[in-house]
């Protein structure tokens, strides 16, 4: 399949957020065919104003979006959103052609996954589940890292139109294997943040010079990326950029609903979802993962 696809390819790109928008630049910096969507016509706009140098058709509907094209892809909100542009008589697969591509960022549930795979594999469309980790700044330099289940030939197909913004493309597994991985990726940076906000709280109860702090445990066994790019912003008080608390919630959410359907034990995971709870309760939905720390009362400080 993938060696008769012509290149540029003809690529319609639903779901212009702050992960899609730079990711559809990518696209079209590429030299790819790009046609865009959103549901609000406002980041349409938005999007073609950022971008005046770059072409691309505007569709007024997920079908529209999809007719003539090689690959769609989706970068939406949850599952309802998911389900509304890619299924039934005005979605996707209503009018992407036979042996077509479809790809979708979205963080949602590996049952929807699956779902959608079976119906692509009805219509001949190779379908791949590919969440994305690396936050809006991967997506800015295109080196986000995607977590991809689905077939082998699916996957083949595909990671030509992802190697625009990818900096690593991994095939972890059949349909739903993505989404369970993105789950498993959000377990671990949920505990990191929790972990790290008492750090920072403890270290200026202490009085430390924070910086020092810093300098003397990034080089060991505590240091993570939550560290290297949030120790200094957790500390300044800084918080209005990056992956936004509530969407942390839904996708901790996922995980919860899906390690219960397993039998899987995740008591951390529980409960640092209800440390976000906490945050969420005093107005940082909005704000990034990081704003974690605004739960716990700040003490001392020399820093």
């Amino acid at each position: 399949m993938t060696e008769t696809l012509p290149k540029p390819l003809n690529v319609s790109f639903l779901g212009l957020g702050v992960m899609g928008s730079p990711m559809a630049r990518h696209l079209a910096n590429a030299g790819h065919r790009l046609t865009i969507y959103n549901r609000s016509p406002e980041r349409i706009e938005r999007w073609r104003a950022d971008h005046p140098d770059l072409t691309a058709r505007v569709a007024q509907s997920p079908g529209e979006a999809a007719e003539g094209a090689d690959a769609v892809i989706t970068c939406v909100g949850n599952d309802d959103d998911l389900a509304g542009v890619v299924l039934g008589p005005a979605g996707v697969f209503a009018h992407l052609r036979r042996g077509g591509i479809f790809i979708d960022h979205t963080t949602v549930s590996a049952k929807i996954a699956r779902q959608i795979a079976v119906e692509g594999r009805d219509k001949e469309i190779l379908c791949v589940d590919a969440p994305v980790t690396g936050g809006q700044a991967g997506a800015e330099k295109g080196k986000l890292s995607i977590m991809c289940g689905g077939s082998a030939k699916a996957i083949a197909a595909a990671r030509p139109v992802m190697e625009a913004y990818a900096a690593r493309i991994v095939h972890v597994g059949k349909a739903g294997a993505g989404q369970s991985t993105k789950m498993v990726d959000q377990i671990c940076i949920g505990a990191v943040v929790a972990g790290l906000a008492e750090a920072v709280r403890f270290a200026q109860a202490a009085r430390l010079d924070l910086d020092n702090v810093y300098e003397a445990i990034s080089g060991g066994g505590g240091q993570s990326w939550q560290m290297d790019n949030r120790w200094a912003t957790m500390v300044d008080g800084r918080f209005d950029f990056g992956f936004a608390i509530d969407w942390m919630r839904k996708d901790l959410g996922l995980a919860l609903e899906e390690a219960r359907n397993l039998g899987a034990a995740v008591p951390i995971a529980a409960l640092v979802d209800q440390f976000f709870a906490d945050a969420q309760a005093l107005g940082a939905g909005r704000e990034d993962t990081s704003a974690l720390i605004k739960r716990l009362p700040r003490k001392g400080s020399a820093a």
